[in-house]
């Protein structure tokens, strides 16, 4: 705040030292501010001239214009404070002659500041309201220009599916005015956000497109753009692993402009590295590393640490792949040094990353970085995306001016309110119906569910039951049969042992001692085959565990589980239980599919409110962060969401997956149709 105060003060003491002559005019002093012999100082003076003309004009468009003439002076000056001070000025005026061309003017230039500064959100604020003004009346250009740059607000704050939006809103109005800079950038933002999202042969098109887009330009722009094309699609065949065609393309940016080097260095650097890069995929080391470190000289001098960063990696993996750890110990060190320096997290984590393979003696250090960073990162982008969501429903407003006509236009809009006012019911009563047949159709769903739950359930229990009568029936037999005749034996044995022949006596001993555990081993089976294992007493439990048995027959992977003899089944709800032998069902199958695991661990238990269910493997694993998910991942996410419960995901390639999903006990019953 104090900073501020200190500058009006200053504007408003220097202002008043201006002196002017009768002649002076606004438009002079505009005008005079091209003139480049003037210094700094000189144009700043005449800028402050003009805006005291400008303060003594009336309230009118021409002031209007003559604002936003001097706005975008001070821009092209790089004066930020006079700029945001005298673009306060023309929203106020805009707002009072309620003129939509100064609104969407003063909007534009207010998110131009905060993009300049970095602050993202404020920025997409702005632009996303300027946008609803600028389709109002009209104006295209200006459109165009927005469109980008929302896009490369949303691709900087990885909302890459909002910004492929806006990108394509971008090069459909560029196309009908014929826009070509502006239908370059939208291509390029398009064939980015391709990369980015992995679709390579789709990156390669856009670029191809802008690459033709460019020759079309000016010669002042084209050579650049055509190079930066022409970068792009090496770029994307190298991620390919294709670097053969990858340096064709480096190379042919390259000589397509020769002066790259003095007019545009980082680019220049930027082609260097990556054609050093690729010969070192190529293990073409005879450039090497000395095309690394001449890269890394421009990007030093220009001081461009993100760059710098990608240098000191690409110098790490060279040094490694050569044996030389101590040197590539020290330049992913560095590469870290300038990326916490540049205060970028992607650059941190592709710096831990190089390290912890670089220095072996710390990889669980830097390995845990690594992850608490990752974790944090993904927080933060989807708290981003979240956010330019909200502001973007927020700033979707319908501009209403009021009705200056005479009586005569009231009965039409009255009969437009009626007609609106009719077809909205009519949506919403079709929107409540749609939503009915679509909660009926959900019930029947889950009434199908029950159903073949519950045949399941009657299945399996004749089958116990079965079981349990063909075990009593063995009982009884053994108890009533043979043990009553062993025992009628013993007696009969026992009445000969008053032979007092000694050895038929010893005789006699031994084969009543072999009798009683011919006993005692039949009673011990009846009782065995009378007693239930407590993980079989419900139907539920069962089923699952003929499911586990059945997974361990049919498949090579080892399944060990154990079910929680706890948990009162009776009174977790039927649908929790179709749900939980599903998603167990779906999770062995993902398994048993794309794993590749050797060892599956299935745990049950629960407690008074919920029950959690856990499914952990040694497989192959994969990218929990990707942004499409398999049918069989999706379903299980569903079931999941449908009894309320909560689902967790951990995975990492070659480190297998483990998922822990907690269903409540109860579920709240389905709504049934409303009249």
């Amino acid at each position: 705040m104090i900073f501020f105060l200190i500058f009006s003060c200053k504007d408003d003491k220097k202002n008043t030292q201006l002196v002017f002559n009768e002649k002076d005019s606004i438009n002079i002093y505009l005008k005079s501010i091209s003139n480049t012999k003037l210094s700094l100082k000189q144009q700043l003076n005449n800028c402050d001239k003009a805006l005291i003309l400008i303060h003594n004009e009336k309230d009118d468009t021409i002031k209007r214009n003559n604002f936003i003439k001097l706005i975008s002076t001070y821009d092209s000056l790089g004066k930020e404070f006079e700029f945001k001070k005298v673009n306060s000025e023309l929203i106020k005026l805009s707002y009072k002659l309620k003129d939509t061309i100064g609104i969407s003017k003063s909007l534009t230039f207010s998110g131009r500041y905060y993009l300049n500064n970095n602050i993202n959100d404020s920025a997409f604020f702005f632009y996303s309201k300027a946008e609803k003004f600028l389709i109002k009346y009209g104006d295209k250009k200006s459109l165009v220009d927005v469109y980008i740059k929302k896009a490369a607000i949303q691709f900087y704050s990885d909302d890459f599916l909002g910004s492929e939006l806006s990108a394509t809103k971008a090069l459909k109005v560029a196309k009908l005015i014929d826009d070509k800079q502006n239908g370059y950038d939208a291509l390029n933002i398009l064939g980015v956000i391709s990369f980015e999202l992995s679709n390579y042969p789709k990156a390669i098109e856009y670029h191809e497109k802008a690459l033709k887009v460019a020759k079309e330009l000016k010669p002042l722009d084209k050579n650049h753009l055509e190079s930066l094309s022409l970068n792009n699609i090496g770029y994307t065949y190298q991620t390919e692993n294709n670097n053969l065609k990858a340096i064709y393309y480096f190379n042919k940016a390259l000589n397509n402009d020769n002066t790259l080097l003095k007019e545009y260095p980082s680019l220049y650097a930027t082609l260097v590295d990556n054609i050093a890069y690729s010969n070192f995929k190529l293990n073409n080391n005879s450039h090497l590393p000395n095309d690394f470190y001449k890269a890394l000289k421009i990007r030093d001098s220009l001081k461009l640490l993100s760059k710098i960063v990608y240098s000191k990696i690409h110098i790490s993996e060279f040094y490694k792949k050569n044996g030389d750890f101590e040197q590539s110990k020290i330049n992913a060190l560095d590469a870290l040094k300038n990326a916490r320096l540049n205060e970028s997290p992607s650059d941190v984590l592709i710096s831990l990353k190089q390290l912890s393979l670089a220095d072996i003696k710390n990889n669980d250090k830097y390995s845990n970085e690594y992850i608490k960073i990752s974790d944090s990162l993904h927080e933060a982008e989807r708290k981003s995306k979240d956010k330019f969501a909200r502001i973007a429903y927020e700033t979707d407003e319908i501009i209403q001016e009021k009705d200056s006509l005479a009586e005569k236009n009231r009965t039409l809009l009255y009969v437009f309110v009626v007609s609106f006012i009719i077809v909205v019911l009519l949506f919403v009563v079709r929107a409540q119906r749609a939503r009915t047949r679509e909660l009926l159709y959900k019930q029947a769903q889950q009434k199908a569910n029950e159903d073949i739950y519950n045949l399941m359930m009657s299945q399996q229990a004749i089958i116990d039951e079965s079981k349990n009568k063909e075990k009593k029936r063995l009982a009884q037999d053994l108890h009533d049969g043979v043990l009553g005749r062993m025992f009628g034996l013993r007696l009969n044995l026992d009445s000969l042992n008053y032979n007092t022949d000694e050895e038929a006596i010893k005789k006699r001993f031994e084969l009543l001692n072999e009798l009683k555990t011919i006993e005692q081993d039949i009673r011990e089976i009846s009782h065995d085959l009378n007693r239930e294992k407590q993980v079989l007493i419900n139907n539920f439990v069962s089923i699952v565990h003929n499911l586990l048995e059945e997974q361990n027959t049919s498949h090579e992977a080892n399944v060990a589980y154990s079910i929680d003899n706890d948990v009162v089944w009776d009174k977790v709800a039927n649908a929790v239980k179709i749900n939980m032998y599903r998603i167990l069902q779906e999770g062995l199958q993902n398994i048993n599919k794309y794993a590749s695991a050797q060892n599956i661990t299935v745990e049950i238990k629960g407690d008074t409110d919920n029950v959690y269910l856990k499914i952990q493997d040694d497989g192959i694993g994969f990218d929990v962060s990707r942004k499409s998910k398999g049918i069989g991942m999706q379903n299980m996410i569903s079931r999941t969401n449908d009894c309320k419960g909560i689902i967790d995901i951990t995975s990492k390639k070659n480190e297998g997956t483990k998922i822990v999903i907690t269903l409540p006990i109860e579920t709240k019953p389905l709504i049934s149709e409303q009249e």
